[in-house]
């Protein structure tokens, strides 16, 4: 028997610095400044979520910030920023969105309209709210045929079957309230969410047994079989013999969950948060999985030449170096606490970056107190560099919910993390001489405009090829929809082709750096 030598992997793993260090993306806190002012607040029932929802609701193409609140009124903070100077957010006071009881929302275009839509996660009924432009929204969840229930729900993710006209939503929900030994009860099951025979409002929910207090869901097409299944990231606490999960969801048939029989392995972590990117360029998605103290990056074990893969993965955080197990910066040496995470190209050099945010459950006194969230750039050879003290986003406050998103369109990736019991903040990216970017909107004619479920294919120069699937949902407890932001180094153009959600394939098409360019289905890309 032969043995692969494992001295070069274990030299590399231990001397870091061998590997060329990516440019540093610095960033300005401008809370404050910005008027970004919020708190996430509650106790023992919003110990988790805290999520945000960044989309565009003005129509004036930047990103807008909706924030959930718990025992606080949600607020919705239009962006106001100039182009590629500081942050500025106006709150919008009659935005019929300034609720209590909320833990997170997700922007969604429900009805087709072009009007982006908020699905309202809360402590209680969840709610759909349409979305009548200017940042004004109505409660249509009787409209559309839509039963929030009365649960303490906690993820979300969305997705269009084929053939349909309306979405199929997953809402993921907690521990059951109503119980006689809550907080410590059981979990209540997950719903999903189809059209009715309409085609126009939501069927009765169905349940999805058993659940294990979801924190996370998404909707993906991890195997590139054209048909997204459902990922369900539960919180270990509450398992009592459970593990994490995937739904196989075809058209027209029950959900069905993956078992160890089709390759599905047996997981168990605190799982809080699912991310989700291409890393290596083969054409399918990696996952960051957050959790307390054992955080994962999952890569498919196994690519067959031919056919679909087997759901079954390895985990290379370790080697990458994203672990994130214990804080790097404070003098708190105790496990780290891991929420939302998110992938996005922070400098711009064409390789995808990590932002993971951080926070104690709950004066927790076996997990750090001094928890602060990372900031991982990845290097050329695949492992990451920790920069969150240097980039100055080493926040130690409480961390839930946050988000990438370039809010004053310079082409640079700004952040926001929402806060528990203590104020939400706000980071601009102030970095100069990175590398080029381009930022992508598909949109599609029909039901489901933001081409959720598309693929985006862009192609540099030197022929590589980067992948991304557009989903809606993971992170926690809220997401980002809107321009797709890619990082392209020196590159000066870039060619672009869409792998429609209807299984149709677009053409290669150039578009120029440094811009915002809309690709319609069928047509020519359009500069902003």
């Amino acid at each position: 028997m032969t043995c692969t030598p494992l001295l070069p992997a274990l030299l590399l793993l231990a001397t870091p610095a061998l590997a060329q260090d990516p440019a540093l993306a610095p960033f300005a806190e401008e809370t404050a400044s910005a008027g970004f002012t919020h708190s996430f607040t509650g106790e023992w029932e919003f110990m988790v979520g805290g999520g945000t929802a960044v989309f565009d609701c003005s129509g004036d193409g930047n990103p807008d910030i909706l924030a959930a609140g718990g025992t606080a009124p949600a607020q919705l903070f239009r962006n106001d920023s100039p182009q590629g100077g500081a942050l500025r957010l106006t709150a919008v006071p009659d935005s019929g969105l300034g609720e209590t009881g909320l833990s997170g929302a997700y922007p969604i275009d429900i009805d087709g309209d072009g009007i982006l839509d908020v699905a309202l996660l809360r402590v209680g009924p969840d709610r759909l709210m349409r979305g009548l432009g200017d940042c004004r929204f109505t409660d249509a969840s009787a409209d559309w045929g839509f039963d929030g229930l009365d649960l303490w729900s906690t993820a979300f993710a969305a997705t269009w079957e084929k053939g349909a006209t309306f979405p199929t939503l997953a809402i993921g929900t907690y521990i059951d309230r109503t119980q006689e030994t809550f907080p410590w009860g059981n979990c209540t099951p997950n719903h999903l969410y189809r059209p009715d025979a309409t085609g126009t409002r939501f069927a009765a929910p169905l349940p999805l047994t058993p659940g294990f207090c979801a924190l996370s869901l998404l909707f993906t097409d991890w195997d590139r079989q054209g048909t997204p299944d459902l990922r369900v990231s539960n919180d270990r606490e509450y398992y009592k013999g459970g593990q994490e999960q995937l739904w196989r969801l075809e058209p027209g048939q029950p959900p069905v969950a993956f078992t160890e029989q089709d390759g599905w392995q047996r997981l168990r972590i605190w799982g809080m948060g699912i991310a989700q990117e291409d890393l290596n360029f083969d054409g399918f998605p990696e996952f960051y999985l957050t959790s307390m103290a054992d955080n994962k990056l999952q890569t498919l074990a196994e690519i067959p030449a031919t056919g679909a893969p087997l759901p079954r993965y390895r985990d290379i955080a370790l080697k990458s170096g994203v672990t994130a197990h214990r804080p790097y910066t404070g003098g708190d040496l105790r496990p780290s606490t891991a929420w939302h995470a998110q992938f996005g190209d922070v400098n711009n050099d064409g390789l995808s970056d990590l932002f993971v945010v951080k926070g104690n459950v709950w004066a927790m006194p076996d997990f750090a107190e001094k928890d602060p969230n990372n900031l991982f750039l990845q290097r050329p050879d695949g492992t990451f560099m920790e920069s969150g003290d240097k980039a100055g986003v080493a926040s130690m406050r409480q961390g839930r919910g946050g988000a990438l998103a370039d809010l004053n369109a310079d082409g640079l990736l700004d952040m926001v993390v929402i806060n528990r019991n203590e104020p939400a903040q706000l980071w601009r990216n102030t970095g100069s001489g990175l590398g080029n970017w381009v930022q992508i909107a598909p949109a599609m004619s029909g039901p489901n405009r933001n081409a959720i479920g598309a693929w985006i294919e862009l192609r540099t120069p030197d022929g590589r090829i980067a992948q991304r699937e557009i989903t809606l949902g993971g992170g926690h407890v809220g997401a980002t929809l809107g321009w797709q932001h890619f990082g392209l180094g020196p590159a000066t153009t870039a060619d672009i082709r869409i792998l429609w959600p209807d299984g149709t394939t677009g053409p290669w098409q150039t578009v120029t750096a440094n811009a915002f360019w809309t690709l319609p289905q069928g047509g020519d890309p359009v500069p902003r």
